[in-house]
Formats: structure tokens, sequence, C-alpha cells
């Protein structure tokens, strides 16, 4: 419990726990991730077990742990010392990750959704009864009583499956626009209405069955939305909480003391162990330091930083200790800033966003025809105003058309989740239909790490074979890119060697032993240290692999395009779209890629806020811009984009700030979500031209008295069932979505900078 003692601090623990009502703490703790599912039942009856604990809530997505419990019966150092000992290390988040609003909203959904489909099962049940009155005789009091059953199981489903899109339609008259909330709350609210007082009077036809079903419908529609942007969301707090919250500040004795790093000051010094995360910005006064900030800056290598220097908040020390002068902390970092500006500039995204058009005007014309009806009967026949408008209305029901885009994009998010695309932005798939203008990010988006078997060098008069066989068998236990691209050159051969007690020394590299024989795989420092010896400058680029005795052999990395890249690239001009680079990272290493990968609009040395500027003039150009990264540096472009992807691989500020999640790492399913985009598109388009042509065909006959209630009730199923007979359609010919590829439309506009 030692490494948690700093926790028992109450300045520290009040920062983290919140009391509650009932006079237990609650806690949000990060942990690592829980992949197995084993894992997870372990650590929850672990945690349950202890004394005082009355609740646990685990969030996989979020990597995330509330518990509710008694801390005087267990403290905080001793409830982080017990998720220490279950192999799952938890560190505590700021009080405001207690409340987690994405489960409460996912909850009230699914409760709504469930409500619907229960009450709507037992309406129709309901409703066949009264049908059956239509070709058999069903006595008066026996209809009225399943009128009143229908009327009674259809007040759940209004007043509360169907709040959201009421309060959905209240937003949108106040904000002056006609969104798809408002159709949906008219037809709902005014066929059920009119079916109640047709069951008050005990005459007239009703339509619960159609008002249940609908809003069912939708809310499943909804759901699968809701959850797809949920899980963009716990990526995204899965970044936030990595940032540290404990920090080593050196008191005026020289003495180190544990402090929350949100209370650090300009001018305190702090100490930040090898492999560590640097807590706050500030001024380098030690020697020299290596850092990776390739999350921040773009950089793909580790950069050398001597006295003097600026250090970031986020970048992780390779080499180290190091000491730091506080220069600025909490909100005021670059990693800070850098997520408000994604923020801000999602936001202002938002704010343009164009509604559409094409459902008011049909609500518009719903609405003309039901009064031009009523008001024709009314001057005819008043006796059959009402029947006839309610016969309209129901013919004329946005029910169809409303499906086309929920029943199309519901279709399209599972065939893209099926080929590695994870949409988390509905309206995304639209816009990437209409994309071309694409800004591509270079390290880790479209180049990885790759290592040259040539570039094996070794030390000892071993073959390249074999030197390379000892690094993969330490390099097998890695995620790292640097050991994956070691791994996948020695793919080729049969590897025999197995490594033993294989332990990653985070920043500095891999060690273990093979057949009784202990072995270092990593930075020359590190490597070289076994052997008590110091790295030559000329080997400080390269990985190093060293025993006992010295080094054994040197692997040199290159960046080289991903294998897809290319086919991708090419795929996205031909349909239309100019592509361009803008990266962190030095214009030679930029320009050898983009040369390699024939694009000639690169740009190099750009920092988050230029890559936004340059989206941003894109778009003032008339374009319809796409934006692709996989780095926190890229967040901002991300989330400025109109439409952004990220890969899987990436960091998870940058998928949380993306539409689009590349979930198998190959860039060429952005082809493919471009070709589904286009052929949704394309489909959801069809279906509302069936549902315009089936109300002209119907709606005259209805007005004129000739379709009865019943039938139209039937019609209006029908057309919506072809609707989402259309939409499964979707992904049965992604070369539908790439037909307008072709001709003069499709080739780039040129930039008019």
């Amino acid at each position: 419990m030692n490494a948690y003692a700093a926790w028992a601090h109450p300045q520290l623990a009040a920062q983290v726990l919140r009391v509650r009502r009932d006079g237990c703490s609650e806690v949000a703790l990060r942990v690592e991730p829980l992949n197995d599912a084993r894992q997870v039942l372990w650590l929850e009856q672990r945690i349950r077990a202890l004394p005082g604990v009355r609740r646990v809530a685990i969030d996989r997505p979020a990597q995330r742990v509330r518990v509710v419990w008694d801390v005087q019966r267990t403290s905080l150092p001793s409830l982080l010392d017990n998720f220490a000992i279950a192999g799952c290390p938890a560190q505590p988040l700021q009080q405001d990750s207690i409340d987690d609003a994405r489960a409460q909203e996912q909850h009230d959904a699914l409760k709504r959704l469930l409500v619907a489909g229960m009450c709507s099962m037992q309406v129709m049940t309901y409703a066949f009864v009264i049908y059956i009155g239509v070709v058999d005789f069903v006595d008066f009091s026996t209809r009225n009583l399943f009128r009143w059953l229908g009327l009674l199981t259809s007040l759940p489903v209004v007043f509360y499956s169907a709040l959201p899109f009421f309060r959905g339609a209240v937003r949108e008259l106040g904000q002056r626009r006609l969104g798809i909330n408002l159709p949906v709350a008219l037809a709902v609210a005014l066929v059920f209405l009119a079916s109640t007082f047709n069951t008050l009077r005990g005459s007239g036809e009703i339509y619960f069955d159609s008002v249940t079903m609908f809003v069912f419908l939708l809310l499943g529609g909804r759901y699968v939305e809701l959850r797809s942007r949920h899980h963009s969301g716990a990526l995204g707090d899965a970044a936030i909480d990595a940032t540290p919250l404990l920090a080593q500040r050196r008191r005026a004795d020289g003495e180190l003391e544990t402090v929350a790093a949100i209370a650090l000051l300009s001018g305190d010094r702090v100490h930040v162990a090898e492999g560590g995360t640097v807590p706050a910005d500030g001024v380098l006064e030690s020697a020299g330091a290596q850092v990776d900030e390739a999350l921040l800056s773009g950089e793909s290598r580790p950069l050398q930083r001597l006295r003097g220097e600026r250090l970031v908040a986020g970048s992780v020390l390779l080499s180290g200790p190091a000491e730091l002068r506080v220069e600025h902390s909490g909100a005021t970092t670059v990693a800070a800033r850098l997520g408000a500006l994604a923020s801000r500039a999602r936001h202002a995204r938002s704010l343009i966003a164009p509604s559409d058009r094409e459902v008011g005007r049909f609500v518009a014309r719903v609405l003309v025809l039901t009064a031009l009806t009523a008001l024709g009967w009314l001057l005819l026949d008043p006796g059959r105003a009402f029947e006839a408008a309610v016969a309209v209305l129901v013919v004329a029901c946005p029910c169809a058309f409303a499906l086309a885009g929920p029943a199309t994009l519901t279709r399209a998010l599972g065939v893209l989740a099926g080929r590695g695309v994870l949409v988390t932005d509905g309206k995304a798939l639209d816009t990437l239909a209409t994309v071309d203008y694409a800004l591509f990010d270079k390290t880790g988006t479209l180049s990885v790490p790759q290592l040259d078997r040539r570039a094996v060098e070794p030390l000892r008069g071993d073959t390249p074979d074999r030197v390379l066989q000892l690094a993969a068998a330490l390099a097998h236990e890695s995620s790292h890119p640097l050991a994956r691209a070691l791994a996948d050159a020695a793919r080729q051969q049969a590897l025999s060697l197995q490594a033993q007690s294989v332990r990653v020394h985070a920043g500095a590299g891999i060690s273990g032993d093979i057949d009784g024989r202990e072995l270092r795989l990593g930075r020359a420092d590190f490597a070289l240290a076994l052997a008590g010896q110091t790295a030559p400058s000329v080997v400080t680029d390269t990985l190093l692999l060293a025993d006992a005795q010295g080094a054994i052999a040197t692997f040199h990395l290159d960046e080289q395009p991903r294998a897809d890249a290319r086919r991708m690239l090419d795929a996205l001009r031909a349909d239309g779209i100019a592509v361009a680079i803008a990266s962190g990272d030095s214009a030679p290493r930029v320009a050898t890629l983009a040369a390699r990968l024939d694009i000639g609009d690169w740009h190099a040395r750009q920092s988050p806020a230029a890559k936004l500027e340059r989206l941003q003039a894109a778009r003032e150009h008339g374009h319809t811009t796409l934006a692709v990264g996989d780095g926190s540096n890229d967040a901002p472009l991300l989330a400025g984009a109109d439409v952004s992807a990220a890969l899987a691989s990436g960091t998870e500020l940058a998928q949380a700030h993306a539409d689009l999640l590349l979930l198998d790492g190959h860039l060429g399913s952005l082809a493919d979500a471009r070709a589904i985009a286009r052929q949704s598109r394309q489909l959801m388009a069809q279906s509302r031209r069936w549902s315009l042509l089936y109300n002209l065909c119907a709606v005259p006959f209805a007005a004129l008295g000739l379709v009865p209630p019943w039938l139209a009730g039937i019609g209006m199923s029908l057309s919506s069932l072809a609707v989402i007979l259309n939409a499964l359609r979707v992904g049965g010919d992604t070369a539908a979505g790439r037909s307008g590829a072709s001709g003069p439309a499709a080739r780039p506009r040129e930039l008019r900078a």
C-alpha cells in the first residue's frame, strides 16, 4: 500500500472523492484495458468483497471503474492497493469524472425502446381483433373494449417512449427550423389524438397500432446511432484520463513531495522519472533528456532536449530522470489547449451543419393536404371531414419518409462495422459522400515503421537470420510500433525461439531470457547497460540487441508507406477527391513519402493550429473536407473537418474526435466507406422518392373517401416495409456507390489558394 500512501492526504483525496447523501464516498478510477471477461469478473468480485463496498460499476470501453464504499472501513489507499493486487492498477480521477451522463443517456434510450417494443406488440394483438371485424362479426362491446385496451397500452409509448421526439420538436421550433423530430411528433400527436377522440365517442377508426410501431422503429434506429456515438466518447475519456494527476515536486530543502499535477504553480521544480509522463509545460533544468512528443507534435522520432529548452505536458521521458521548472499546468498546458481547440472546432462545425430541408418540405405538404381535405369535406359533407382528414394524415404519415434515413443508416453502420469501419457520427456518412478534398497526417497514418532485412547488422559473427530471430522472440511480447515492425520482418521465418521472463521497460526496451541467456532489445544505452557499457553515438538512432558481453546486433528501422496507402489514395483521386499531406515531421521525410505516394500538395513542420487553418482555407474555397490522422496533435484537425477518420491504432484523443474509426488499421477501408456512403445516399433518396410516389397515388383516394382507414394503415405499413427492404441493399453492390465517379465531374477540383 506504500505506493498509494499519498492518496491518504486529505487535500489529494478531496479532489477525487465525492461524499454521498448516505454517508458513503464515490470515486472514479482509470484502469488498464480489460480485454478478458474473466478478468472483469474477478476484479469486480474482489472489490465487492472489501469491507464497506456497496457498488462497483465497470465501463470497459472507457477503462473506468466507479466504486461506492465506506471510507471508514476501507481507505482509499487500501482500495487502490487491492486493484493492484488484482492485476489491474487504478488511478483516481477528478470528481467531475464521477457523473456518467453517457451511461444514463444510453439506459434511458434503452428503456424507452423496450417500453415501445412491448407495448406495440400488445397493441397489435388488440388491433387484430378489431381488423377481424371487417370480414367477420365482432360485437360492439368487444370492439369497444379492445379500443380502450389499445388506448391504455399506447399511453406509455406516446407519453414516455416518444417524449424525445416531442422535446426535439420543441427545440426545432425554437430554432425556427424543420427537422426530423417535428414531423414525427406531429404524426404521433395528431394520430393519437384522433384515435383517442374516436375511442371516447365510440365510433370511427383508430390507429394506435400504427403510432406505437412507428415510435418503436424510430427509437431502434436512434439507439444504434447512440451506441456508436457513446463508444467514441468512451475512447475520449480514456485519453483524457491518461493525464497524470500526481507529480513529484521538489521542496526548498531538496526533498520530493507528491502533489496534485493541477496544483503545480509557475516556478515549481518537478522531478520526472525515466519513462514517466511530463505533468506540466516547463523548462528543462537537467543537462539533457530524450523525449517522445510524437502524440503532440507529429515528430516521428524521439527528440533530444537540452538545458533551457521547453518540455510539454503529455510527452514521455525516454531518458532520465529530469528536472523541470514549471511554466504552465492544468488547463493552460499545450495538451489541454489542443483539447480545447478540438472542442471549439467541432462546436463550430456543428453550428454550420445544414438542416434537412426535404423533411421540412415533406411535412409542409402533408399538413397542406390534410387541411385542404378537411376544408373540402366541410364544404361538401361536414360529417365526413374529420375521418377523411385523418385518413389522409395516416396515408401521408411520414413513416416511410422518416424511416428512410434511420433504416438506411442502421444498415450502413452494420455493413461498415463488418468491413472494419466504425461510424461514430451518423451525419458524417452523408457528408462523406460529398467530400472532394482530403488532408492526411503522415506519421502513423500514411506511413509505418519498417525494417529492411538488409539493415540488420550482426556485430559478433552471427548470421542476420539468427540475430533477427533473437530480437523477434523479444519483440513478439510488445505492442510498440517499432517492436511490431521488427516482428513483422521476422514473420517469414519459422520462429523456433521463445523468450522467458519477458519484461517491457517503458520508453527503453524489452528484456528477457532465451535459452538461459539474458538479452535486451531497445535503446542503445538500455541494452548496453547489461554489460556495463556506454552507447556510442553512431547507434543512438537504432534498435540494439545485447547480452552480458555487449552488443550483438543493430537494427536500422525506416519509415515506409502503409501497404494499402497508395491504393486508397488512387481510389480517392479517381473518385474526384484532391489529396494533401500536412505533417509535423521534417520536410525531407514528408517530401520522400509524398513522392512515393504521388502527392504533390504536402506541407511539413505543421503545428495542430496550422493544420486546422489549412483545412479551413480549403473549406472557404468551397471544398467539403475530409481529415485523416492518428495522433493527439491531429485532434483539432479531425474535429474541424466536415468529416474525419482515425486509425484504431492511433491515440484515444484522435479517435474521440473522429467520425469514422478504421478498426482494422487498413486505409483501404476508407475507400470502402466512401463507396458505402455514396450508395447509402442514393438508396436513401430512392426510398424517399418511393414514399413521395406512394403519397401521390394514395392521398387522392383517401381524400375522396375511397380508402378505408384500416386499408390506409396497411398501406402505410407496406410503404415502411418497402423502405426497410430497400435499405438492406446497402453493401450488396458497392460499385453503385462509385457510379458517380466517372466523367469530368469526378476530377479533383484545383485548389484556389
